[in-house]
Protein backbone atom coordinates (compact mmCIF):
# COMPACT_ATOMS: atom_id res chain seq x y z
CA UNK A 1 0.00 0.00 0.00
CA UNK A 2 2.72 2.16 1.06
CA UNK A 3 4.20 1.40 -2.47
CA UNK A 4 1.55 2.40 -4.06
CA UNK A 5 0.98 5.72 -2.46
CA UNK A 6 4.68 6.29 -2.72
CA UNK A 7 4.45 5.76 -7.10
CA UNK A 8 1.23 7.85 -6.88
CA UNK A 9 3.01 10.75 -5.19
CA UNK A 10 6.30 10.90 -7.18
CA UNK A 11 7.18 13.88 -8.75
CA UNK A 12 6.79 13.70 -12.96
CA UNK A 13 10.13 13.38 -15.03
CA UNK A 14 11.32 17.33 -15.37
CA UNK A 15 10.52 17.31 -19.84
CA UNK A 16 13.85 19.04 -21.14
CA UNK A 17 12.69 21.58 -24.17
CA UNK A 18 13.72 19.85 -27.41
CA UNK A 19 15.39 23.39 -28.31
CA UNK A 20 17.26 23.84 -25.45
CA UNK A 21 20.92 24.38 -26.15
CA UNK A 22 23.52 23.26 -24.00
CA UNK A 23 25.42 26.52 -22.54
CA UNK A 24 29.02 25.06 -23.92
CA UNK A 25 27.61 25.28 -27.42
CA UNK A 26 26.97 28.59 -27.04
CA UNK A 27 29.93 29.85 -26.10
CA UNK A 28 31.57 27.55 -28.73
CA UNK A 29 29.79 29.26 -31.22
CA UNK A 30 30.40 32.99 -29.76
CA UNK A 31 33.57 32.02 -30.05
CA UNK A 32 33.39 31.30 -33.50
CA UNK A 33 31.33 34.38 -34.17
CA UNK A 34 34.50 36.31 -32.90
CA UNK A 35 36.86 34.41 -35.58
CA UNK A 36 34.53 34.98 -38.25
CA UNK A 37 34.61 38.54 -37.19
CA UNK A 38 38.49 38.93 -37.25
CA UNK A 39 38.73 37.02 -40.81
CA UNK A 40 35.61 39.85 -42.34
CA UNK A 41 37.77 42.67 -40.41
CA UNK A 42 41.04 42.29 -41.70
CA UNK A 43 39.50 42.75 -45.49
CA UNK A 44 38.89 46.24 -44.82
CA UNK A 45 41.51 47.36 -41.79
CA UNK A 46 44.15 48.46 -44.07
CA UNK A 47 42.06 50.21 -45.91
CA UNK A 48 42.79 53.92 -44.20
CA UNK A 49 46.25 52.52 -43.16
CA UNK A 50 47.98 51.57 -46.91
CA UNK A 51 49.80 55.09 -46.52
CA UNK A 52 51.42 54.12 -43.68
CA UNK A 53 52.32 50.60 -45.04
CA UNK A 54 53.42 51.77 -47.73
CA UNK A 55 55.87 54.53 -45.74
CA UNK A 56 57.30 51.53 -43.13
CA UNK A 57 57.94 49.19 -45.96
CA UNK A 58 58.92 51.22 -48.80
CA UNK A 59 56.96 50.09 -51.20
CA UNK A 60 55.64 51.61 -54.53
CA UNK A 61 51.91 52.92 -55.15
CA UNK A 62 51.79 49.85 -57.64
CA UNK A 63 53.03 47.67 -54.91
CA UNK A 64 50.97 48.59 -51.83
CA UNK A 65 47.26 47.90 -53.39
CA UNK A 66 48.67 43.85 -53.21
CA UNK A 67 48.28 44.21 -49.35
CA UNK A 68 44.47 43.93 -49.91
CA UNK A 69 44.09 42.65 -53.39
CA UNK A 70 46.27 39.35 -51.84
CA UNK A 71 44.37 38.64 -49.36
CA UNK A 72 41.01 38.88 -51.09
CA UNK A 73 42.04 36.47 -53.94
CA UNK A 74 43.32 34.19 -51.35
CA UNK A 75 39.78 34.19 -49.19
CA UNK A 76 37.61 33.92 -52.38
CA UNK A 77 39.48 30.97 -53.25
CA UNK A 78 39.10 29.29 -50.18
CA UNK A 79 35.73 30.51 -49.14
CA UNK A 80 34.02 27.42 -51.17
CA UNK A 81 36.58 25.26 -50.63
CA UNK A 82 36.22 25.37 -47.09
CA UNK A 83 32.67 23.02 -47.45
CA UNK A 84 34.51 19.78 -48.52
CA UNK A 85 37.46 20.05 -46.09
CA UNK A 86 34.65 20.85 -43.17
CA UNK A 87 33.14 17.14 -43.88
CA UNK A 88 35.90 15.64 -44.24
CA UNK A 89 37.74 16.75 -40.90
CA UNK A 90 34.61 18.53 -39.20
CA UNK A 91 33.78 21.89 -38.10
CA UNK A 92 36.06 21.34 -35.16
CA UNK A 93 39.02 20.58 -36.52
CA UNK A 94 38.88 22.51 -39.94
CA UNK A 95 37.73 26.07 -37.59
CA UNK A 96 40.98 25.52 -35.18
CA UNK A 97 43.10 24.97 -38.19
CA UNK A 98 42.01 27.92 -40.07
CA UNK A 99 41.84 30.70 -37.11
CA UNK A 100 45.50 29.27 -35.59
CA UNK A 101 47.06 29.40 -39.26
CA UNK A 102 45.29 32.86 -39.38
CA UNK A 103 46.62 33.92 -36.26
CA UNK A 104 49.98 32.92 -37.18
CA UNK A 105 50.01 34.73 -40.46
CA UNK A 106 48.73 37.86 -38.75
CA UNK A 107 52.28 37.84 -36.42
CA UNK A 108 54.07 36.99 -39.88
CA UNK A 109 52.62 40.33 -40.96
CA UNK A 110 52.81 42.57 -38.35
CA UNK A 111 56.67 41.45 -38.61
CA UNK A 112 57.27 42.01 -42.47
CA UNK A 113 60.88 43.63 -43.26
CA UNK A 114 59.60 44.19 -46.83
CA UNK A 115 56.74 44.79 -49.03
CA UNK A 116 57.88 41.36 -50.82
CA UNK A 117 57.06 39.15 -47.32
CA UNK A 118 54.06 41.35 -46.21
CA UNK A 119 52.23 40.25 -49.47
CA UNK A 120 53.06 36.36 -49.10
CA UNK A 121 51.78 36.88 -45.14
CA UNK A 122 48.65 38.32 -46.31
CA UNK A 123 48.04 35.79 -49.09
CA UNK A 124 48.36 33.12 -46.43
CA UNK A 125 46.30 34.91 -44.09
CA UNK A 126 43.70 35.44 -46.23
CA UNK A 127 43.73 31.97 -47.54
CA UNK A 128 43.57 30.10 -43.64
CA UNK A 129 41.69 32.83 -42.50
CA UNK A 130 38.79 32.28 -45.35
CA UNK A 131 37.82 29.20 -43.84
CA UNK A 132 36.30 30.41 -40.53
CA UNK A 133 33.28 32.58 -42.69
CA UNK A 134 31.17 30.00 -44.38
CA UNK A 135 32.08 27.66 -41.45
CA UNK A 136 30.37 29.38 -38.88
CA UNK A 137 26.98 30.40 -41.29
CA UNK A 138 26.76 26.19 -41.85
CA UNK A 139 26.97 25.93 -37.71
CA UNK A 140 24.28 28.20 -37.02
CA UNK A 141 21.96 26.65 -39.51
CA UNK A 142 22.90 22.72 -38.06
CA UNK A 143 24.12 23.34 -34.72
CA UNK A 144 20.62 24.86 -33.67
CA UNK A 145 17.10 24.40 -33.54
CA UNK A 146 15.10 26.62 -36.03
CA UNK A 147 13.08 28.07 -33.21
CA UNK A 148 16.60 30.25 -32.15
CA UNK A 149 17.49 31.42 -35.92
CA UNK A 150 15.60 34.74 -35.02
CA UNK A 151 18.74 35.24 -32.68
CA UNK A 152 21.20 33.52 -34.50
CA UNK A 153 20.72 35.12 -38.05
CA UNK A 154 21.01 38.97 -36.96
CA UNK A 155 23.81 38.11 -35.13
CA UNK A 156 26.27 36.67 -38.12
CA UNK A 157 24.32 38.98 -40.42
CA UNK A 158 25.69 41.78 -38.14
CA UNK A 159 29.18 40.43 -37.75
CA UNK A 160 29.36 39.63 -41.80
CA UNK A 161 27.74 43.35 -42.14
CA UNK A 162 29.52 45.48 -39.49
CA UNK A 163 33.59 43.98 -39.88
CA UNK A 164 33.59 45.16 -43.54
CA UNK A 165 31.90 48.57 -41.97
CA UNK A 166 34.13 49.76 -39.15
CA UNK A 167 37.16 48.27 -40.48
CA UNK A 168 38.32 51.48 -42.07
CA UNK A 169 37.49 53.13 -38.86
CA UNK A 170 39.10 50.33 -36.32
CA UNK A 171 42.49 50.50 -38.49
CA UNK A 172 42.57 54.53 -38.41
CA UNK A 173 42.23 54.44 -34.54
CA UNK A 174 44.89 51.28 -34.24
CA UNK A 175 47.64 53.20 -36.63
CA UNK A 176 46.93 56.78 -35.28
CA UNK A 177 47.45 55.56 -31.33
CA UNK A 178 50.40 52.83 -32.20
CA UNK A 179 51.41 52.02 -35.65
CA UNK A 180 50.17 50.18 -38.42
CA UNK A 181 51.87 46.67 -37.05
CA UNK A 182 48.91 46.67 -34.67
CA UNK A 183 46.75 46.24 -37.32
CA UNK A 184 47.70 42.47 -37.38
CA UNK A 185 48.95 42.11 -33.54
CA UNK A 186 45.39 42.86 -32.54
CA UNK A 187 44.69 39.26 -34.17
CA UNK A 188 47.71 37.51 -32.30
CA UNK A 189 46.10 37.45 -28.35
CA UNK A 190 41.74 37.19 -29.63
CA UNK A 191 43.42 34.25 -31.98
CA UNK A 192 44.95 32.06 -29.67
CA UNK A 193 41.61 32.41 -26.77
CA UNK A 194 39.50 31.39 -30.17
CA UNK A 195 41.87 28.68 -30.89
CA UNK A 196 41.50 26.82 -27.28
CA UNK A 197 37.97 28.20 -26.94
CA UNK A 198 36.87 26.09 -30.38
CA UNK A 199 39.11 23.15 -30.15
CA UNK A 200 37.72 22.98 -26.26
CA UNK A 201 33.52 23.04 -26.62
CA UNK A 202 33.24 22.53 -30.01
CA UNK A 203 31.71 19.18 -31.01
CA UNK A 204 28.96 19.30 -33.53
CA UNK A 205 29.95 17.05 -36.09
CA UNK A 206 32.05 14.03 -36.86
CA UNK A 207 34.90 14.12 -39.98
CA UNK A 208 34.38 12.16 -43.00
CA UNK A 209 38.03 10.96 -43.55
CA UNK A 210 37.20 9.19 -46.78
CA UNK A 211 36.25 12.46 -48.83
CA UNK A 212 39.85 13.24 -48.60
CA UNK A 213 41.20 9.80 -50.87
CA UNK A 214 38.92 11.28 -53.64
CA UNK A 215 40.18 14.57 -53.19
CA UNK A 216 39.52 16.29 -56.89
CA UNK A 217 43.16 17.85 -57.08
CA UNK A 218 42.21 19.19 -61.12
CA UNK A 219 39.22 20.30 -59.96
CA UNK A 220 41.20 22.55 -57.28
CA UNK A 221 43.55 23.82 -59.83
CA UNK A 222 40.49 24.84 -61.82
CA UNK A 223 38.52 26.61 -58.89
CA UNK A 224 41.72 28.35 -57.89
CA UNK A 225 42.91 29.98 -61.58
CA UNK A 226 39.52 30.26 -62.07
CA UNK A 227 38.27 32.54 -59.07
CA UNK A 228 42.01 33.96 -57.90
CA UNK A 229 42.14 35.16 -61.81
CA UNK A 230 38.54 36.68 -61.49
CA UNK A 231 39.38 38.93 -58.72
CA UNK A 232 42.80 39.97 -60.08
CA UNK A 233 40.59 41.49 -63.29
CA UNK A 234 37.80 42.51 -61.39
CA UNK A 235 40.56 44.50 -58.93
CA UNK A 236 42.66 45.62 -61.44
CA UNK A 237 40.42 46.28 -64.50
CA UNK A 238 39.38 49.91 -63.89
CA UNK A 239 42.29 51.20 -63.04
CA UNK A 240 44.40 49.76 -66.02
CA UNK A 241 41.61 50.46 -69.43
CA UNK A 242 40.93 46.89 -68.75
CA UNK A 243 41.72 44.05 -71.73
CA UNK A 244 44.83 47.38 -72.97
CA UNK A 245 46.74 45.71 -70.31
CA UNK A 246 48.38 42.62 -70.98
CA UNK A 247 48.82 41.11 -67.87
CA UNK A 248 45.15 42.05 -67.02
CA UNK A 249 43.86 40.61 -70.29
CA UNK A 250 46.20 37.31 -69.64
CA UNK A 251 44.31 37.10 -66.40
CA UNK A 252 40.68 37.14 -68.24
CA UNK A 253 42.06 34.50 -70.46
CA UNK A 254 43.12 31.85 -67.49
CA UNK A 255 39.79 33.09 -65.69
CA UNK A 256 38.02 31.53 -68.59
CA UNK A 257 40.28 28.51 -68.59
CA UNK A 258 40.18 27.79 -65.19
CA UNK A 259 36.32 27.76 -65.49
CA UNK A 260 35.60 25.52 -67.83
CA UNK A 261 38.17 23.28 -66.02
CA UNK A 262 36.18 24.10 -62.87
CA UNK A 263 32.79 23.37 -63.91
CA UNK A 264 33.76 19.88 -65.70
CA UNK A 265 35.17 18.65 -62.76
CA UNK A 266 32.46 19.79 -61.08
CA UNK A 267 29.92 18.13 -62.98
CA UNK A 268 31.74 14.99 -63.36
CA UNK A 269 33.54 13.96 -60.62
CA UNK A 270 31.73 12.08 -57.25
CA UNK A 271 32.95 14.44 -55.01
CA UNK A 272 33.49 17.64 -56.61
CA UNK A 273 35.74 20.14 -55.16
CA UNK A 274 32.15 22.30 -54.99
CA UNK A 275 28.78 20.57 -55.40
CA UNK A 276 26.92 23.00 -57.29
CA UNK A 277 23.53 21.17 -56.78
CA UNK A 278 22.48 23.34 -54.54
CA UNK A 279 21.59 25.75 -56.48
CA UNK A 280 18.47 23.43 -58.02
CA UNK A 281 17.15 24.82 -54.86
CA UNK A 282 14.57 28.44 -56.03
CA UNK A 283 15.55 29.75 -52.54
CA UNK A 284 19.15 29.16 -52.95
CA UNK A 285 19.84 30.66 -56.08
CA UNK A 286 17.29 33.43 -55.58
CA UNK A 287 18.75 33.83 -52.10
CA UNK A 288 22.54 34.06 -53.64
CA UNK A 289 21.64 36.61 -56.41
CA UNK A 290 20.38 38.77 -53.29
CA UNK A 291 23.35 38.33 -51.55
CA UNK A 292 25.37 39.27 -54.83
CA UNK A 293 23.41 42.25 -54.65
CA UNK A 294 23.92 43.17 -51.16
CA UNK A 295 27.46 42.38 -51.36
CA UNK A 296 27.47 45.65 -53.65
CA UNK A 297 25.57 47.22 -51.36
CA UNK A 298 28.10 46.60 -48.53
CA UNK A 299 31.29 47.01 -49.88
CA UNK A 300 30.09 49.32 -52.81
CA UNK A 301 29.44 52.27 -50.66
CA UNK A 302 31.90 51.56 -47.60
CA UNK A 303 33.86 52.64 -50.50
CA UNK A 304 32.38 55.06 -51.71
CA UNK A 305 31.95 57.63 -48.42
CA UNK A 306 35.60 57.24 -47.59
CA UNK A 307 36.35 58.09 -51.43
CA UNK A 308 34.54 61.18 -51.73
CA UNK A 309 35.14 62.29 -48.10
CA UNK A 310 39.12 62.06 -48.92
CA UNK A 311 39.46 63.14 -52.10
CA UNK A 312 36.57 66.47 -52.54
CA UNK A 313 36.38 66.73 -48.36
CA UNK A 314 40.39 66.27 -47.48
CA UNK A 315 39.40 63.92 -44.58
CA UNK A 316 41.66 62.30 -43.03
CA UNK A 317 42.10 58.36 -42.03
CA UNK A 318 40.59 58.81 -38.72
CA UNK A 319 38.22 61.40 -38.97
CA UNK A 320 36.58 59.15 -42.47
CA UNK A 321 36.76 55.94 -39.53
CA UNK A 322 34.42 58.50 -37.37
CA UNK A 323 32.13 59.60 -40.05
CA UNK A 324 31.49 55.98 -41.22
CA UNK A 325 31.18 54.60 -37.88
CA UNK A 326 27.28 55.53 -37.73
CA UNK A 327 26.51 53.25 -39.98
CA UNK A 328 28.15 50.84 -37.62
CA UNK A 329 25.76 52.08 -34.51
CA UNK A 330 22.55 51.83 -36.75
CA UNK A 331 23.41 48.07 -37.60
CA UNK A 332 24.02 47.01 -34.13
CA UNK A 333 20.42 49.14 -33.11
CA UNK A 334 19.12 47.21 -36.16
CA UNK A 335 19.84 43.65 -35.32
CA UNK A 336 17.68 42.55 -31.83
CA UNK A 337 14.40 44.97 -33.93
CA UNK A 338 15.08 42.78 -37.33
CA UNK A 339 15.55 39.90 -35.20
CA UNK A 340 12.44 40.00 -33.43
CA UNK A 341 10.44 41.02 -36.71
CA UNK A 342 11.77 37.97 -38.02
CA UNK A 343 9.46 36.12 -36.10
CA UNK A 344 6.15 37.32 -37.18
CA UNK A 345 6.73 39.32 -40.47
CA UNK A 346 7.24 37.32 -43.62
CA UNK A 347 11.23 36.95 -44.20
CA UNK A 348 10.26 38.50 -48.20
CA UNK A 349 8.71 41.43 -47.14
CA UNK A 350 11.19 42.22 -44.89
CA UNK A 351 14.17 42.10 -47.62
CA UNK A 352 11.62 44.05 -49.80
CA UNK A 353 11.64 46.39 -47.31
CA UNK A 354 15.62 46.51 -47.09
CA UNK A 355 16.40 47.18 -50.58
CA UNK A 356 13.53 49.72 -50.66
CA UNK A 357 15.66 51.41 -47.85
CA UNK A 358 18.98 50.73 -49.86
CA UNK A 359 17.59 52.44 -52.54
CA UNK A 360 16.09 55.46 -50.81
CA UNK A 361 19.72 56.17 -49.44
CA UNK A 362 21.41 56.40 -52.29
CA UNK A 363 19.14 58.47 -54.69
CA UNK A 364 19.20 61.01 -51.64
CA UNK A 365 23.06 60.51 -52.26
CA UNK A 366 22.20 61.03 -55.48
CA UNK A 367 21.98 64.68 -55.09
CA UNK A 368 25.44 64.70 -53.28
CA UNK A 369 27.75 68.11 -53.68
CA UNK A 370 31.17 69.22 -52.70
CA UNK A 371 29.89 70.64 -49.70
CA UNK A 372 28.58 67.79 -48.26
CA UNK A 373 30.16 66.39 -45.26
CA UNK A 374 28.96 64.50 -41.52
CA UNK A 375 25.38 66.67 -41.30
CA UNK A 376 24.15 65.37 -45.08
CA UNK A 377 25.39 61.86 -44.80
CA UNK A 378 23.58 61.76 -41.85
CA UNK A 379 20.46 60.06 -43.51
CA UNK A 380 22.17 57.97 -46.07
CA UNK A 381 24.30 56.01 -43.54
CA UNK A 382 21.03 55.54 -40.90
CA UNK A 383 19.36 54.22 -44.03
CA UNK A 384 22.24 52.29 -45.38
CA UNK A 385 23.05 50.82 -41.91
CA UNK A 386 19.01 48.84 -40.97
CA UNK A 387 19.10 48.28 -44.98
CA UNK A 388 21.87 45.58 -44.49
CA UNK A 389 20.11 44.27 -41.81
CA UNK A 390 16.98 43.95 -42.81
CA UNK A 391 18.43 42.30 -45.96
CA UNK A 392 21.08 40.37 -44.57
CA UNK A 393 18.81 38.04 -41.94
CA UNK A 394 15.70 37.37 -44.77
CA UNK A 395 18.39 36.80 -47.23
CA UNK A 396 19.80 34.10 -44.84
CA UNK A 397 16.91 32.44 -43.59
CA UNK A 398 15.38 32.50 -46.80
CA UNK A 399 18.91 30.82 -48.56
CA UNK A 400 20.30 28.60 -46.14
CA UNK A 401 16.85 27.86 -44.04
CA UNK A 402 15.59 25.28 -46.88
CA UNK A 403 18.62 23.51 -47.23
CA UNK A 404 19.12 20.33 -46.10
CA UNK A 405 21.58 19.89 -43.11
CA UNK A 406 23.65 17.15 -44.93
CA UNK A 407 24.27 20.10 -47.72
CA UNK A 408 24.58 22.67 -45.76
CA UNK A 409 28.06 23.34 -45.76
CA UNK A 410 28.81 22.94 -49.12
CA UNK A 411 25.61 25.91 -49.42
CA UNK A 412 27.41 28.21 -46.95
CA UNK A 413 30.62 27.99 -48.50
CA UNK A 414 28.94 29.03 -52.35
CA UNK A 415 26.48 31.68 -50.45
CA UNK A 416 29.49 33.51 -49.11
CA UNK A 417 31.21 33.51 -51.84
CA UNK A 418 28.74 35.34 -53.70
CA UNK A 419 28.93 38.20 -51.36
CA UNK A 420 32.47 38.65 -51.74
CA UNK A 421 32.00 38.48 -55.91
CA UNK A 422 29.08 40.53 -55.28
CA UNK A 423 31.45 43.38 -53.41
CA UNK A 424 34.29 42.87 -56.11
CA UNK A 425 32.12 43.12 -59.24
CA UNK A 426 30.57 46.07 -57.54
CA UNK A 427 33.49 47.46 -56.70
CA UNK A 428 34.65 47.18 -60.43
CA UNK A 429 31.50 48.28 -62.48
CA UNK A 430 31.61 51.58 -59.86
CA UNK A 431 35.34 52.35 -60.59
CA UNK A 432 34.59 52.10 -64.11
CA UNK A 433 31.40 54.26 -64.17
CA UNK A 434 32.94 56.45 -61.95
CA UNK A 435 36.00 56.99 -64.29
CA UNK A 436 33.94 57.25 -67.68
CA UNK A 437 31.14 59.50 -66.40
CA UNK A 438 34.11 61.66 -65.05
CA UNK A 439 35.48 62.05 -68.53
CA UNK A 440 32.12 62.92 -69.84
CA UNK A 441 31.40 65.49 -67.32
CA UNK A 442 35.01 67.02 -67.35
CA UNK A 443 34.54 67.50 -71.27
CA UNK A 444 31.36 69.01 -70.68
CA UNK A 445 32.31 71.46 -67.70
CA UNK A 446 35.56 72.35 -69.87
CA UNK A 447 33.04 73.76 -72.43
CA UNK A 448 31.93 75.99 -69.86
CA UNK A 449 34.90 77.41 -68.81
CA UNK A 450 36.54 78.24 -72.26
CA UNK A 451 37.71 81.58 -72.96
CA UNK A 452 34.81 83.67 -73.78
CA UNK A 453 32.62 82.78 -71.27
CA UNK A 454 31.78 85.84 -68.52
CA UNK A 455 31.66 83.50 -65.21
CA UNK A 456 34.78 81.41 -66.42
CA UNK A 457 36.81 84.78 -66.39
CA UNK A 458 35.41 86.13 -64.14
CA UNK A 459 36.40 83.66 -61.59
CA UNK A 460 39.54 83.39 -63.05
CA UNK A 461 40.28 87.12 -62.48
CA UNK A 462 39.55 86.84 -59.13
CA UNK A 463 42.01 83.79 -58.56
CA UNK A 464 44.68 85.43 -59.93
CA UNK A 465 44.19 88.26 -57.67
CA UNK A 466 44.18 85.68 -54.55
CA UNK A 467 48.03 84.61 -56.08
CA UNK A 468 49.20 88.54 -56.56
CA UNK A 469 52.23 87.75 -54.15
CA UNK A 470 53.56 84.89 -56.53
CA UNK A 471 53.67 87.63 -59.09
CA UNK A 472 54.27 87.11 -62.83
CA UNK A 473 53.46 83.33 -62.06
CA UNK A 474 49.99 84.63 -59.92
CA UNK A 475 48.05 83.45 -63.72
CA UNK A 476 48.96 80.49 -63.73
CA UNK A 477 48.63 79.07 -60.59
CA UNK A 478 45.27 80.57 -61.28
CA UNK A 479 44.45 78.60 -64.16
CA UNK A 480 46.14 75.39 -62.21
CA UNK A 481 43.55 76.29 -59.36
CA UNK A 482 40.44 76.91 -61.70
CA UNK A 483 41.42 73.29 -63.28
CA UNK A 484 41.54 72.22 -59.93
CA UNK A 485 38.07 72.90 -59.33
CA UNK A 486 36.92 71.68 -62.55
CA UNK A 487 38.06 68.58 -61.94
CA UNK A 488 36.46 68.16 -58.76
CA UNK A 489 32.87 69.17 -59.43
CA UNK A 490 33.42 66.46 -62.38
CA UNK A 491 34.39 63.88 -60.07
CA UNK A 492 31.22 64.89 -57.55
CA UNK A 493 28.42 64.77 -60.63
CA UNK A 494 29.95 61.29 -61.67
CA UNK A 495 29.49 60.16 -58.26
CA UNK A 496 26.09 61.44 -57.92
CA UNK A 497 25.50 59.44 -61.35
CA UNK A 498 27.05 55.90 -59.71
CA UNK A 499 24.46 56.70 -56.99
CA UNK A 500 21.63 56.73 -59.23
CA UNK A 501 22.50 53.54 -60.64
CA UNK A 502 22.72 52.04 -57.39
CA UNK A 503 19.53 53.32 -57.00
CA UNK A 504 17.78 51.22 -60.01
CA UNK A 505 20.00 48.38 -59.03
CA UNK A 506 18.47 47.82 -55.55
CA UNK A 507 14.75 48.61 -57.05
CA UNK A 508 15.19 46.09 -59.35
CA UNK A 509 15.79 43.50 -56.72
CA UNK A 510 12.25 44.12 -55.95
CA UNK A 511 11.06 41.94 -59.31
CA UNK A 512 13.46 38.81 -57.60
CA UNK A 513 11.31 38.75 -53.95
CA UNK A 514 8.22 37.14 -55.78
CA UNK A 515 10.20 33.95 -56.95
CA UNK A 516 11.35 33.06 -53.29
CA UNK A 517 9.44 30.61 -50.93
CA UNK A 518 8.69 31.20 -47.59
CA UNK A 519 10.70 28.80 -45.33
CA UNK A 520 8.53 26.46 -42.69
CA UNK A 521 9.19 27.72 -39.38
CA UNK A 522 9.57 24.56 -38.09
CA UNK A 523 12.24 21.76 -39.10
CA UNK A 524 15.43 19.69 -37.92
CA UNK A 525 18.31 21.19 -36.78
CA UNK A 526 20.75 18.87 -38.27
CA UNK A 527 22.50 16.02 -37.14
CA UNK A 528 25.33 17.15 -34.73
Amino acid sequence: MSAAAGTMTAEPPVAVPADRVPLSRVFAFLAMVFGMFMAILDIQIVSASLAEIQAGLSASADEISWVQTSYLIAEVIMIPLSGLLSRALSTRVIFTASCAGFTLMSLMCAMSGSITEMIIWRTLQGFLGGAMIPTVFATAFTAFPPSKRAVISPMIGMVATLAPTIGPTVGGYLTDLFSWHWLFLINVPAGIIVCLMVWRLVDFDRPEPALLKRFDWIGLAGMAIFLGCLEFVLEEGPSKDWFQDHLVLLCAVLCVTGAVVFFWRAFTQDVPIVDLTAFGNRNFWSGCLASFICGIGLYGLTYLYPVYLSRVRGFSALMIGETMFLTGIVMFISAPIVGRLSRSMDLRLMMACGFILFAAGTWQASFITKDWTFGELIIPQVLRGSALMLCMVPINNLSLGTMPPARMKNAAGLYNLTRNLGGAVGLALINTLMNNRTDLHLQRLRDSVAWGRTTAEETLAALTQQYQSLGSDAELAAIKQMAAMVRREAFVMALGDVFLALTALFLMMLLLIPLMRRPQAAGAAGAH
